[in-house]
């Protein structure tokens, strides 16, 4: 979303960065909601500020000996061994090759222009069909084709997932011996790097599931304790140090010579909070994503001891104290700087923008469940419970639009100044954006929003003078490319979730079909350009692991929809009465609860 200090100032604003869930609804037109063992407890030991390091001696080439400055015990973890893209191909048989060739000519399904209108009147389940006009199958029963068409189907689509197995795993970083993260893109194709080499905590979300799902927990244990670590770094932006608890964008693997010994080297891990970034801005979403993928790890491997651990229960409560500390904002969404997000460059997200509104709200319910119920933690819980009930009414009343709103709005009368104003924010009426008032669906808004490639990471895209202004004429943010209106295939894993939480697979299903059909062809891309995203973007990179991780995440889930639980919140109840009392309650009278006996103070 485009948003403002306070109320999005106009209503493209309001709805341009809408979440998975919150596209969801769109579709299915639901009512409005927000998202809701190998142990190694004696790995590291907790100590702000400082990197861990292993040293090897060059001469042999091995690694001899491992001193790691805060590790008790080095536990070595089982390498993933280096898969090369080029052994992967050879392994690709020519049968698999004139397989996939002999279905892609004589096997046609619908596109996504034609299955548009066929998808909102019809049962999703029923799309698609077979059109074999050059050797039509001898076949009477129409099942029958069906049933061919998705075992073709299926087999091209475990060969897709087998190779992104393997890119996944190709991607892996290893310090200490042992893996730690995955890098954001491994393109052999590009001699750019950037910072597209590095650990990036954002992307590797995806990845850290993918891993938990398939049972392999030690690269995500070890992702965890070793950014904790690097939490308080003592890095610098123009003399000025980063907040307590602030988690970095990305780290790198260095090797670096050995001081005082010219035959030895060291690893360390050179964190980065935003000093080296383009924009120089520090990450939000990082320490949020963090917490999220902790608690999955606990629900997916069964191993509550590294929740448990003092440190990671330090690390928990300093990024709750840094992002519930009191400020200038009247509001309890969280204050977001233009570009600390996922969206890193200049787009006119400053203020809340509900990306990070959403993922503020489920760290915050995650955070709440792990934290240990200890006296220390007795006015961070309350805090936090505070803030869960006022984020959860604001977000509900003031994000959400649909045509009764957006008629309120229209509506509105300005200047209102007292406590009982219905236009709080005093929206101007003519701010009303004119697509806004023909987009607004009463029904599916599949075309726009997924077309050729799900997913959109915004709608609509700034264009004209609006663009200009708003992102310098970014030549990266043009209108319908990159963060401006670009397809994002990593956002396939968070679409799926919303969708199994909501009870509709088989939107999910249809997103990822239509993915399969370019992803491997197109070489993994990290997004999508036009308005149908049917160009790879012009300044993507190719490989890029967080989309082939977004892929994995969503195949597995769909295999097994019960393993969504690890990244979904159960409704608190008494969250909700909280909620239901600041909702039911008269405008005129102080907000807050109706007895002594809740326990939330709003």
């Amino acid at each position: 979303m485009h948003g403002s200090a306070e109320y999005p100032t106009s209503l493209h604003e309001g709805v341009a960065m809408i979440s998975s869930e919150a596209i969801l609804q769109v579709f299915c037109g639901a009512t409005p909601r927000l998202f809701y063992p190998n142990p190694c407890s004696n790995l590291l030991t907790y100590s702000h500020g400082s990197i861990t390091k292993c040293k090897k001696r060059s001469r042999s080439n091995a690694i001899r000996f491992f001193r790691c400055s805060n590790v008790h015990t080095c536990r070595q973890f089982p390498t993933t061994p280096s898969i090369h893209r080029q052994n992967f191909q050879n392994r690709r048989s020519y049968q698999h090759l004139s397989c996939k060739c002999q279905t892609s000519e004589s096997v046609s399904g619908l596109t996504a222009e034609d299955a548009n209108d066929t998808w909102v009147m019809d049962n999703p389940k029923q799309f698609n069909t077979i059109q074999d006009t050059n050797h039509p199958p001898n076949l009477s029963d129409s099942k029958d084709i069906h049933k061919l068409k998705k075992e073709k189907d299926d087999s091209t689509s475990d060969t897709i997932e087998d190779e992104a197995w393997d890119l996944l795993r190709d991607s892996i970083v290893n310090y200490c011996g042992s893996p730690i993260g995955t890098i954001a893109a491994k393109d052999p194709t590009s001699s750019s790097v950037l910072n597209y080499d590095q650990v990036f905590i954002r992307d590797f979300i995806p990845s850290g599931i993918a891993f938990l799902l398939k049972g392999e927990y030690d690269i995500v244990r070890s992702f965890i304790l070793h950014t904790l670590q690097l939490q308080s770094w003592e890095k610098t932006m123009d003399c000025h140090s980063p907040g307590q608890g602030l988690m970095p964008a990305s780290f790198k693997v260095r090797t670096v010579p050995l001081e005082g010994d010219e035959t030895a080297t060291e690893e360390v891990l050179d964190p980065d909070f935003g000093e080296a970034a383009i924009g120089r801005v520090a990450p939000v979403d990082s320490g949020l994503w963090w917490i999220i993928l902790l608690r999955a790890y606990g629900k997916s491997s069964g191993d509550l001891s590294l929740q448990e651990r003092i440190d990671v229960q330090t690390g928990i409560k300093m990024i709750l104290k840094l992002c519930l500390a009191d400020g200038f904002d009247m509001f309890p969404t969280l204050l977001v700087a233009d570009g600390p997000c996922m969206i890193d460059r200049r787009m006119g997200i400053h203020g809340h923008p509900l990306e990070i509104q959403s993922l503020f709200y489920s760290a915050l319910l995650c955070a709440r469940e792990m934290l240990a119920q200890e006296e220390g933690s007795t006015d961070l819980i309350i805090a936090l419970n505070n803030r869960l009930v006022a984020l959860s009414f604001h977000i509900r009343e003031y994000y959400w639009i649909d045509m009764k709103k957006l008629n309120e709005i229209y509506r509105y009368k300005t200047e209102e100044y007292s406590y009982d104003a219905v236009n709080k924010f005093n929206i101007y009426p003519d701010q009303i954006s004119p697509w806004l008032v023909e987009w607004m669906p009463n029904r599916a808004k599949w075309a726009d929003l997924v077309a050729d490639m799900p997913f959109k990471i915004c709608y609509p895209a700034l264009e004209g003078q609006e663009w200009q202004i708003i992102t310098g004429s970014d030549p990266k943010n043009t209108p319908w490319s990159y963060h401006n209106g670009g397809s994002w295939p990593t956002l396939l894993w968070q679409l799926t979730v919303a969708c199994i939480k909501m009870g509709r697979p088989e939107i999910a299903e249809r997103a990822v079909k239509i993915a399969e059909e370019r992803l491997t062809k197109d070489k993994w891309p990290e997004y999508y350009d036009t308005k149908r995203a049917r160009f790879i973007g012009k300044q993507s990179r190719l490989f890029q692991t967080w989309t082939i991780a977004g892929y994995l995440v969503a195949k597995l889930l769909l295999k097994d929809p019960t393993k969504a639980k690890i990244l979904m919140n159960d409704e608190d109840s008494e969250l909700v009465n909280a909620f239901s009392c600041m909702t039911t309650s008269n405008p005129r009278k102080k907000r807050g609860p109706k007895s002594s006996q809740k326990t939330y103070i709003v």
